[in-house]
């Protein structure tokens, strides 16, 4: 029996140590392999991760040059550290798919590792590039794409997209039966009623010698009497700056240090004002082109005239545009002529015509001319010059037109039936 009991307990003896080699092999076996993995891992590169400020937002009609979103992203870590990583960032309306003529692009500096934008960029944006309404809420889509090369040589890229709902900044709309210019900068003893711009029913403009003084923008309303102030403002003058303004019942007045000639604009649909000073005056557009003798020409553009299909290419049609307060270089038709057409800053019958600067549709992207067709209610680009393509360029004025708008300082043209 007790030889029995020394034989299992060497039997066991032997077992135990069995397991105990068997133990050791398998934990050197997953040594090995965890340094295996975490060499592997140590090949793969980070990826980048992309987030949002916000994923909701407030535009703010107070503060409108503030970042209102920021979107930030993690660096990425190629496998291979020998070649730079460079990042572009797109933003753009949801559902745009980033197309290249709506979407917002920037080529980021090396360490920059996030993009902001105010509330004066989104709108805009919004309103210029994409065609939202100014009281619709809307979505923008935001892209980072980091691009390296392999050390195979193949380009590698990571893309990451966020979206932020946007709801939009309505400033309140003044209402107003007139508007007005008072207080001590304005000559006289009684206040200047401020007149209608052609090209917009809600904005009022006037072009008027100011002293030295305070300056108010009086409005009626059903009788009642009102002030314009600014939102932002203690009363000194931002000159040539929009600003957001409202109304209230006591008086505000902008202080007025230099007696001179001022331009003042209100728009009430926006509630905004402008007030340029002698300092900031707008002038009308200037250009500059070559006559049939070869001589330069310089023209300050304070009319247009019609040339092409629509007059036989004969003798130019002047075009009796005006000139709106609110800017020299908007200039308004009403005519009612349409068909295909450039305008020239040159009224002459001579072969002046077919040499004056032009302005009319872009120029294709090659640089050659080419024609378009205006769309009602919708802004196009204008371009000009007196290149041989610019001048053979034309824009059609479709049936029915009563109202263009030749934005010169933009570079815009409406065409409208109103």
């Amino acid at each position: 029996m007790l030889k029995l009991l020394e034989l299992t307990g060497t039997r066991f003896r032997k077992v135990d140590l069995a397991l105990k080699l068997v133990a050791l092999f398998a934990i050197g076996l997953c040594v090995s392999s965890c340094e295996q993995l975490a060499d592997e891992i140590e090949k793969m590169h980070d990826p980048i991760t992309l987030k949002a400020s916000s994923i909701e937002i407030d535009l703010d009609d107070e503060d409108i040059k503030k970042d209102i979103v920021t979107f930030s992203w993690t660096k990425t870590n190629p496998s291979s550290n020998t070649h730079p990583v460079s990042y572009t960032t797109l933003l753009n309306l949801a559902g745009n798919n980033f197309g290249t003529s709506t979407t917002i692009t920037n080529q980021e500096d090396e360490g920059i590792l996030s993009r902001a934008f105010t509330s004066e960029q989104l709108q805009n944006w919004a309103r210029e590039k994409w065609g939202v309404p100014g009281n619709r809420s809307f979505t923008i889509q935001f892209m980072i794409i980091a691009q390296w090369e392999e050390d195979s040589g193949s380009d590698a890229q990571e893309v990451r997209t966020v979206t932020v709902d946007v709801k939009p900044a309505i400033p309140l709309a003044i209402e107003a039966d007139k508007v007005f210019l008072d207080g001590t900068a304005v000559p006289g003893a009684s206040s200047l009623e401020m007149t209608k711009t052609p090209e917009n029913e809600n904005q009022y403009a006037a072009l008027l010698n100011l002293e030295a003084g305070e300056l108010q923008i009086p409005i009626e309303l059903n009788g009642a009497k009102h002030y314009i102030y600014a939102t932002n403002s203690d009363g000194t003058l931002q000159d040539g700056e929009e600003v957001r303004v409202k109304k209230r019942s006591t008086a505000f007045s902008w202080a007025i240090e230099t007696a001179g000639v001022y331009r003042i604009v209100v728009n009430l649909q926006t509630a905004t004002a402008v007030i340029y000073s002698p300092a900031k005056a707008l002038s009308p557009k200037s250009v500059v082109w070559n006559n049939s003798s070869g001589v330069a020409t310089t023209t300050e553009v304070t009319d247009l005239w019609m040339h092409g299909a629509i007059n036989g290419f004969g003798t130019p049609i002047k075009m009796d545009c005006a000139v709106s307060l609110a800017d020299p270089q908007i200039l308004i038709y009403r005519g009612g002529r349409t068909g295909k057409t450039k305008f020239i800053v040159y009224g002459g019958s001579d072969n002046n015509k077919n040499l004056a600067y032009a302005f009319s549709c872009p120029l294709t992207a090659t640089g050659t001319q080419q024609e378009m067709t205006l769309t009602w209610g919708t802004q196009a680009d204008l371009s000009g010059g007196s290149s041989t393509a610019q001048r053979n360029s034309y824009y059609t004025i479709p049936t029915g037109t009563n109202f263009l708008m030749i934005d010169l300082r933009n570079m815009k043209i409406l065409a409208d039936k109103r």
